[in-house]
């Protein structure tokens, strides 16, 4: 029974097809009844139509296409329409903001979520007076007294390692002593050696005591060593030879020498005899209002030979800015690349060092207007009444010679937020970081053809200030001096084959 109370019956996110993926019902109606409404929408759609709402004679169908998606709802006949298209707006604005993607597995996968947040919106067939934000913090059931619970529980788990540190550096003093510990293990002494763990822990104890006699003798005449390397690695080495199980460390992020110098042998691979290493830093500091207030590019360039062959050369580059500064090696004729932009040196039958990098030039920009700037960021923080600050950032690429890839702009957030920013608008995308309470923003590429974009997000906050620094990272293969490298000549032979590494990045770039 439809009565003139019920305001909004029913909620629903359906393919093109019909096919219903989530249907929330928000007033006492049976499943038959919503499923024949449902059912009734998709063959009462006309294409050629330019309404967005549908009437029968019982209910009125208001819908919003979703790419291969329809957000409806059903609401009675005497519901107003206005304020229907405006919750209709608010759902639209929730379906993006918690699945990835509108697509149907994306819609299936964050159902749950969905339903909570439309269930945030409307209570009893009325719209609740709430925005995205709210909806977003509702939703997270942020709880202090779960905080204060996590927190108890991380003091008890230090606690708990600490007296196991405790204990592990009495077992290696009595050891040491040669007391009844020593004693007890003497048996163990002359076939068991801690392995060494240089990336990882050990996963599992190993069976027996004898399989680690194959891999490593202990020398004699010492007293019991569990380890070596520090109290971290004694303790574990004591717990493994008690027989406890140790968790597996990550492998460290950062390479170790030998992967470093694989890596190196590879690049080795790829460079040809002559390699040409190009490299600027920018150093920045723009105020929030756009203006520079520091900007410095520094830049160098080397020159790598590793044959006899092509050890005397000439390199022929183009000076795209004539006002940069360029400084020349003393040892490489200064007159020729003012003049035609040649790297030679003063004795042309001086070859060049072999496998090593020479340094021939370097240069030193500073900017001094605002039109310097290679990209413009400008953070618009507004703080409202509800205790939220809606924050635009845009970007504006200026130096179009360049191509700016895996830029990174890295706002702050207010240190009082307690909940992730709800962003409603972005050009590329986004990570929020909890753990250091930032928000990233990730553009692949910012060049000519792409030179401007921005990203919109709200989050809990009554400070502008907050948001800065803003910081910058990208790289690029152009320089912004305009320097290139045309071609390298050998001396008396033509031209050779090159290869060349070519990096414009950032050193530091905030705005503050």
């Amino acid at each position: 029974l439809l009565t003139t109370t019920m305001v909004l019956l029913s909620s629903a996110i359906c393919t093109k097809s019909g096919k219903v993926l989530v249907a929330r019902q928000f007033m006492e109606i049976s499943r038959s009844r919503i499923e024949g409404l449902l059912a009734a929408f998709p063959k009462l759609m006309n294409s050629d139509d330019q309404h967005t709402f549908i009437e029968t004679d019982s209910v009125r169908y208001v819908y919003q296409p979703m790419e291969q998606l329809y957000m409806v709802l059903i609401t009675t006949k005497n519901s107003n329409i206005l304020e229907d298209l405006e919750t209709l707006r608010l759902f639209a604005k929730v379906v993006p903001d918690y699945c990835s993607s509108l697509t149907e597995h994306a819609v299936l996968e964050r159902s749950f979520e969905l339903i909570f947040a439309f269930d945030e919106i409307i209570a009893l067939g009325y719209r609740e007076n709430v925005s995205l934000f709210s909806i977003r913090t509702f939703t997270e059931m942020e709880s202090h007294d779960e905080q204060i619970h996590k927190l108890r529980q991380q003091a008890k788990e230090r606690e708990v390692k600490a007296e196991m540190k405790r204990k592990a550096k009495e077992l290696k003093d009595r050891a040491k002593m040669g007391g009844p510990s020593s004693q007890t293990y003497s048996s163990s002494q002359s076939s068991y050696s801690p392995p060494k763990m240089s990336t990882s822990m050990v996963s599992k104890p190993k069976p027996s005591v004898s399989k680690t006699t194959t891999k490593k003798k202990s020398k004699g005449g010492r007293g019991m060593k569990l380890g070596g390397k520090g109290k971290s690695k004694d303790f574990v080495a004591a717990l493994i030879e008690e027989g406890e199980e140790v968790a597996e460390e990550e492998a460290p992020i950062v390479a170790t020498p030998s992967q470093q110098q694989q890596q190196a042998q590879d690049v080795d691979e790829n460079r040809e005899p002559v390699h040409v290493v190009i490299e600027e830093k920018i150093t920045l500091v723009a105020n929030r209002d756009g203006g520079l207030e520091q900007m410095e590019v520094k830049g160098n360039m080397q020159v790598h030979v590793s044959s006899d062959e092509v050890a005397k050369v000439r390199i022929h580059c183009s000076k795209g800015n004539s006002s940069v500064p360029f400084t020349t090696h003393p040892n490489v004729d200064k007159k020729a690349f003012a003049s035609t932009g040649v790297i030679g040196l003063k004795k042309a039958d001086r070859p060049f060092p072999l496998n090593t990098g020479v340094g021939v030039l370097r240069w030193r920009i500073n900017g001094a207007d605002d039109g310097d700037i290679p990209l413009t960021v400008n953070c618009w923080p507004n703080v409202n009444n509800d205790g939220s600050c809606d924050v635009n950032i845009d970007y504006e690429l200026q130096a179009e010679h360049v191509s700016l890839k895996d830029v990174t702009i890295t706002v702050p957030l207010p240190p009082s937020s307690t909940s992730s920013p709800v962003v409603e608008n972005v050009e590329g995308s986004y990570e929020f970081d909890r753990a250091n309470n930032v928000l990233y923003w990730r553009i692949p590429v910012i060049d000519s053809e792409n030179n401007e974009g921005a990203i919109e997000f709200s989050v809990s906050g009554s400070d502008a200030d907050d948001f800065f620094p803003v910081n910058v990272d990208f790289a690029s293969e152009a320089l912004y001096s305009q320097l290139t490298v045309e071609s390298v000549e050998v001396i008396g032979g033509g031209d050779t084959v090159f290869s060349s590494n070519i990096l414009f990045s950032t050193d530091s770039y905030e705005i503050v």
